[in-house]
């Protein structure tokens, strides 16, 4: 079985790339939807973060614990290093459900920065500029110009990330370039 990772900076477009393949017939496992259940269900982080106002109703809200770490690197690790593990435990856990497949793909945006490339046989980088990344998060998220821009400085540059990558897709461009490129990269495998 191949194991494919799909990386790319924030609003680069994986959620694109992760429905082609899906529409595809492959199986694909989405790591921020494993990141968003361990927030809403991690004592750990509710004890690590109790004394932030980051709670809704006492519940973790995602937005205020994103304004909370973004801003802080000492906080953002204390958090890595709680989600980052779970992560982990469940790609390997993805692997071996699936292991009949011909190959898998993860999408797991902090590939690099967590160290997890090393599970992986080939890695697939979306690409977006850095000002289409910008629009598309104040657009889409509702950020603003002064955040979204402190969420895009948090990651390593994609330069950096795409000399670490096998394949490289380019997402500036229409939907049917977007499929065009992924339907390449399946061809190359």
């Amino acid at each position: 079985m191949l194991k494919f990772a799909i990386t790319g900076n924030i609003a680069s477009g994986k959620t694109e790339v992760e429905n082609i393949l899906i529409s595809k017939g492959f199986k694909v496992l989405d790591t921020d939807n494993i990141a968003h259940e361990i927030l809403e269900t991690s004592s750990e982080i509710k004890e690590k973060f109790k004394t932030y106002d980051i709670f809704d109703s006492g519940t973790i809200s995602r937005k205020k614990l994103g304004k909370l770490v973004f801003s802080d690197k000492n906080l953002l690790l204390t958090l890595e290093n709680i989600v980052h593990p779970i992560v982990k435990q469940k790609i390997i856990e993805f692997f071996n459900i699936n292991s009949s497949e011909k190959c898998v793909f993860v999408s797991i945006p902090q590939l690099f920065e967590s160290g997890m490339q090393n599970l992986f046989d080939k890695i697939i980088f979306v690409y977006a500029p850095d000002n289409l990344r910008l629009k598309r998060l104040i657009e889409r998220n509702n950020y603003s110009l002064d955040y979204a821009q402190k969420r895009l400085s948090a990651q390593d540059s994609q330069a950096n990330k795409i000399k670490k990558s096998d394949f490289v897709i380019d997402n500036s461009y229409s939907m049917s370039e977007l499929k065009k490129q992924v339907e390449d990269v399946l061809k190359q495998v």
